[in-house]
């Protein structure tokens, strides 16, 4: 069974849709503050391979629906921190907060900008930056910049090296999915073996 390459066609035939734009905004912005959600990059990636002429416009809407989603993660985190608290417990992410809280103690501002380009989870940074109170015009240049930088060099990536590599990417397919769930599956253990 082909489960990479079949999900790759199936995300492909799906980015090139009129209305996956609308739907890509969506994931975007829902995943800045819906703790269990993937990140926008698993949408953002295959439309702008599929349609590399509009790659920087979907880095635009992505980036414009993550950070208005990462608005209402700080208002959450602001004005209902005690409420959203049990489910950071129950899904695991009670950690994560912690060294989040940590880091923005330490680096504020940067913390931030980090945590938007990086693949730490950012919904948990929006939430966290409401919560202790971090300024909100810092934490909107921080989103702005982080989600940015990252969105964009994507989308500039695929555009530009993408269709040169995809039937390379589509022969091996198989192969780098499996790898990547290996490393993981590796990363998480170490994880939970430091944490």
């Amino acid at each position: 069974m082909k489960l990479f390459k079949n999900t790759y066609n199936v995300v492909i035939r799906f980015s090139k849709l009129k209305s996956a734009p609308w739907y890509l905004a969506l994931l975007s912005f829902v995943e800045s503050f819906i703790l269990p959600f993937p990140p926008p990059d698993v949408m953002l990636a295959p439309m702008a391979l599929a349609r590399p002429e509009k790659a920087l416009f979907f880095a635009g809407i992505t980036l414009i629906a993550s950070v208005c989603g990462g608005i209402v993660g700080y208002l959450i985190g602001l004005f209902l921190f005690e409420q959203v608290q049990p489910l950071l417990v129950e899904w695991g992410y009670q950690a994560t907060f912690d060294k989040v809280t940590h880091w923005f103690n330490q680096w504020g501002f940067w913390a931030v900008l980090i945590a938007g380009f990086s693949p730490v989870p950012y919904k948990i940074f929006t939430l966290s930056a409401g919560a202790l109170g971090l300024a909100f015009i810092p934490f909107l240049l921080a989103s702005l910049i982080g989600r940015g930088a990252r969105f964009f060099l994507v989308a500039w990536c695929l555009a530009t090296f993408g269709p040169a590599i995809e039937n390379k990417l589509i022969h091996s397919i198989e192969r780098i999915g499996w790898v990547i769930v290996i490393i993981l599956i590796i990363t998480i253990g170490i994880y939970q073996w430091w944490a």
